[in-house]
């Protein structure tokens, strides 16, 4: 049953969205979630840039009514930065945020209202060898 979900949760965003999503995602962007899932939330990743030399990974929780991620992200080249990028659905509009890092970094934030969120990885620039969006929550 929760297999089926699953696809049917799948098969839905990418209608809607389109946008293709790994199975961890399509798993973390299914609406009804059990209670053991809103306690150790979602890990995701590693989602690299498009040229394979930056990615990150982490975790996505809800407790409290708050959306908590914490991240890593790792430049396996050193020498120019790596980026990851956030696009969040919070009371009803659309903000992005990023930060950079060379070499590796361990990041967080959280936020109330928040209904969804992207990520994705770029590396030597903000908008340079980036890889897929992902949904992670």
């Amino acid at each position: 049953m929760r297999k089926t979900l699953a696809i049917a949760a799948l098969a839905g965003s990418m209608a809607v969205t389109g946008l293709a999503l790994s199975p961890a995602a399509a798993q973390a962007s299914t609406t009804t979630q059990s209670a053991a899932t809103q306690s150790t939330g979602t890990s995701w990743g590693k989602f690299f840039s498009s040229d394979g030399k930056a990615y990150t990974f982490g975790r996505t929780w809800k407790s409290g009514g708050k959306v908590f991620t914490k991240w890593y992200g790792v430049d396996k080249v050193g020498g120019k930065k790596g980026w990851v990028w956030f696009e969040v659905y919070q009371n009803g509009a659309w903000h992005k945020f990023n930060k950079s890092w060379d070499g590796k970094v361990v990041g967080s934030w959280s936020g109330r209202g928040i209904g969804k969120v992207y990520t994705f990885t770029c590396w030597a620039g903000k908008f340079d060898n980036c890889g897929k969006k992902y949904r992670i929550y």
